[in-house]
């Protein structure tokens, strides 16, 4: 800290919160002044009482003393207030009580705001001209860029964009770090780009498969990190008068789409896998989406839980790998 700073250690008494904190004393190292008294109970009530007499005596000199004489300043709304009588006249009860003529006040200036007719003509056309030209651009893309590939990646980015967009909008300022969290698990999806380029076999071979091999640990520590931390924030909203959760229940909808897309393969149904990415695609972003609110955070936590997991166990069947890579 600067010199000139000063630490009031409240703890002093039990030793201290502060490693230079000397107990009854005011210690200063290096120009900072590390209180430490043990009597701060005491001490509050000349504090106190010093404070409140400022304000006594700030309250007369303001309704009773003006230019240096004493008068009585009826025009001072704290004074007009405040008097009772005045030269033998009852001034008691103010007939225009400042909180009235507030609410007087504001009355006639939403009057007047009523009455303001807004044309929303320009505002309208500004908007509208916008919206056209995010359109026309759109189509100058796919004019400009035929190829197929670019226009399938194109259309993903752009609904990914505004799927994430839409997502994070509305989310509570107490549910940042929680949803940083989540999409830091969710992002560890990209194991799945990495499984895709495992080969060799109990170990890699190639350059590109220790890279792949590497991809997949990385995204890996950042999905059960990224959900555990999630957990353990979410954790700290809890309150002994919640009610009990019971979140092992969502293990039923991991059952059911994890299960019945594993008995899809063994069955051989061709296609199956797209479904497999769709639902679990579907669930990140309905787990993004959850943790919005502190309602639904809990079950936007188990849906990103299984939708990473749908998400992997759907590569891992569509790659059809051999059992030492994939051991």
């Amino acid at each position: 800290m600067k010199p000139g700073s000063v630490i009031v250690d409240l703890a002093a008494e039990t030793g201290g919160n502060c490693v230079l904190t000397k107990p009854g004393e005011v210690n200063v190292v290096n120009g900072v002044k590390i209180v430490g008294y043990t009597d701060f109970p005491s001490r509050l009530a000349g504090q106190s009482s010093a404070l409140y007499a400022n304000n006594i005596t700030k309250f007369f000199q303001q309704i009773l003393v003006k230019d240096g004489k004493t008068t009585t300043n009826l025009e001072d709304e704290i004074a007009r207030g405040a008097v009772i009588t005045d030269k033998g006249q009852l001034l008691w009860p103010n007939p225009n009580p400042p909180n009235l003529d507030a609410g007087k006040a504001q009355k006639k200036v939403e009057t007047k705001k009523k009455e303001v007719v807004t044309d929303l003509f320009n505002e309208t056309v500004r908007t509208a001209s916008t919206m056209g030209a995010a359109l026309a651009s759109i189509v100058g893309v796919g004019m400009l860029c035929p190829d197929p590939s670019f226009m399938t990646m194109f259309s993903t980015f752009s609904l990914a964009v505004i799927a994430g967009y839409q997502s994070v909008w509305g989310v509570s300022p107490a549910l940042h770090t929680p949803l940083m969290s989540i999409t830091n698990a969710i992002s560890g999806i990209t194991a799945v780009g990495g499984l895709l380029l495992l080969g060799g076999g109990y170990l890699p071979h190639t350059i590109p498969q220790i890279l792949a091999a590497t991809a997949v640990l990385a995204s890996t520590v950042n999905i059960t990190g990224g959900f555990i931390v999630t957990k353990r924030m979410l954790d700290m909203f809890k309150r002994p008068t919640d009610p009990k959760e019971h979140n092992y229940l969502y293990s039923i909808p991991a059952v059911a789409g994890i299960g019945s897309l594993l008995a899809a393969h063994m069955a051989g149904v061709p296609n199956i896998y797209q479904m497999g990415y769709l639902f679990s695609s579907l669930l990140c972003i309905g787990g993004i989406s959850g943790l919005s609110a502190q309602k639904t955070a809990r079950i936007g936590n188990a849906m990103g839980i299984i939708g990473v997991a749908g998400g992997v166990v759907t590569a891992l069947s569509s790659l059809h790998l051999s059992p030492a890579v994939f051991t």
